[in-house]
């Protein structure tokens, strides 16, 4: 569910008219709704209450200050993959100890600037980023905690560039080399391996690839104990479905039924990083029909904002409703497309659209997640302008950018 509807055949964003909101700011523009964003929350924490999980937003999906200091104002921790992201999360007044940090590929420096912040831990993905801690750890004379993250060679039934879970993916270490690590984990001096990590893929909508995974670790938990390794943490990632289009995705609700039980019986504290779950159909990407253009194969509407501003469709062939700002009947077939000079410059093809006309706006729906944080200024074009909209009133969260922008950090060559 979000909060963005038709009122009087106009789209509104809570109490606000969309149209007025692009009259004032102008386009390409990023809209969300405060009520949509913490109500996403809400019902994730409220579906899991019985074990009272630490909820990490996973930072990638949208990092806005704005939207950080949102959630964790209402509790949530944060779950980061850079040193950028860290640094946003502390910005943000996240506590170091609601932090935690995954990616294949920390840095030295990344990993030494996590440490001194004192994080809650690190998901680490290989041996070697292991050594590597625990000698960054030794060098600054501090004891940090790790989760190893497991690779459950379990199929999440999902677009093949966000499946994560298969042996054939870079991320986790296989249940074989991760009980191999656990054995020898006395020989890391600075390191104490505190929990277990996974995270299958993203945009998953139903519950039988998180099971599989579960149940494969809580087996894995088990063999460990016969061992007398003991565990703090199991953290169970994200990945959690959105509606799109005809998706008809679980509910948190659902989710939890399915997993609570299996969880439970771990005894471990749990945490989970979602992202989209939360933030997806929390904004949308509002722009401009700039031309429209009739070939003998097809129509296309030539709007302000393309794949530098939204890079799904092009990426991963995504599917993003589109709908205008003023309820209209008659529709057409067209391509919805940007000013960027690929081919691949499109977020809709072949797709039946309002029919408008030239000076029409029309909002990319379910943007919220891998919309503004995907962006880039691909054709020196600036990148856009986000707003956020609680009930009647709207803020500026961040500012559309100038061209002194975008060459702000370029120096000319001098030649000898």
């Amino acid at each position: 569910m979000h909060d963005f509807k038709y009122k009087n055949n106009q789209l509104c964003c809570e109490k606000i008219k969309v149209h007025d909101l692009v009259e004032r700011f102008g386009t390409p523009l990023h809209i969300y709704s405060y009520n949509t964003l913490t109500d996403h929350y809400i019902k994730l924490r409220n579906a899991f209450s019985e074990i009272k999980p630490l909820i990490c937003y996973s930072v990638k999906a949208n990092s806005n200050l704005a939207i950080l200091k949102v959630l964790v104002d209402k509790g949530a921790g944060l779950d980061i993959v850079s040193g950028g992201e860290l640094f946003r999360a502390l910005k943000a007044g996240c506590p170091a100890k609601r932090i935690v940090y995954a990616s294949v590929g920390k840095t030295e420096a990344e990993i030494a600037t996590a440490i001194s912040k004192g994080i809650l831990f690190f998901n680490v993905e290989s041996l070697s980023e292991l050594r590597s801690i625990d000698s960054i750890a030794g060098q600054l004379d501090k004891i940090t905690r790790v989760a190893i993250r497991i690779n459950p060679d379990v199929e999440a039934k999902t677009h093949k560039f966000i499946t994560t879970g298969k042996i054939t993916n870079k991320f986790g270490i296989d249940l074989n080399n991760a009980y191999k690590i656990l054995l020898l984990r006395n020989k890391f001096r600075n390191v104490k391996i505190c929990g277990l990590h996974i995270h299958i893929g993203s945009q998953i909508t139903e519950s039988a690839p998180f099971v599989a995974a579960i149940e494969k670790v809580t087996g894995f938990i088990k063999k460990l104990g016969a061992r007398g390794i003991k565990l703090e943490y199991l953290n169970i990632g994200g990945g959690l479905g959105i509606i799109y289009d005809k998706e008809a995705p679980q509910t948190a609700q659902v989710y939890a039924d399915e997993v609570v039980p299996l969880l439970k019986s771990t005894g471990l504290s749990i945490i989970m990083e979602p992202g989209r779950f939360i933030v997806g159909n929390a904004g949308i990407l509002v722009a401009k029909v700039l031309y429209i253009k009739t070939t003998p194969k097809k129509k296309f509407i030539i709007v302000d904002c393309g794949m530098n501003d939204l890079i799904r469709p092009a990426l991963y062939d995504a599917y993003h409703n589109i709908l205008p700002l003023r309820k209209i009947s008659k529709s057409e077939k067209a391509d919805l497309v940007g000013p960027i000079c690929e081919s691949g410059d499109f977020l809709a093809k072949e797709r039946l659209i309002a029919k408008v006309k030239e000076g029409d706006y029309l909002a990319v729906m379910s943007t919220g997640a891998y919309g503004f944080s995907m962006s880039s200024n691909y054709n020196s074009r600036l990148r856009a302008a986000e707003v956020m909209v609680n009930k009647n009133k709207v803020s500026v969260i961040r500012k559309r950018e100038t061209y002194a922008d975008i060459v702000r950090n370029e120096l000319f060559f001098k030649a000898e």
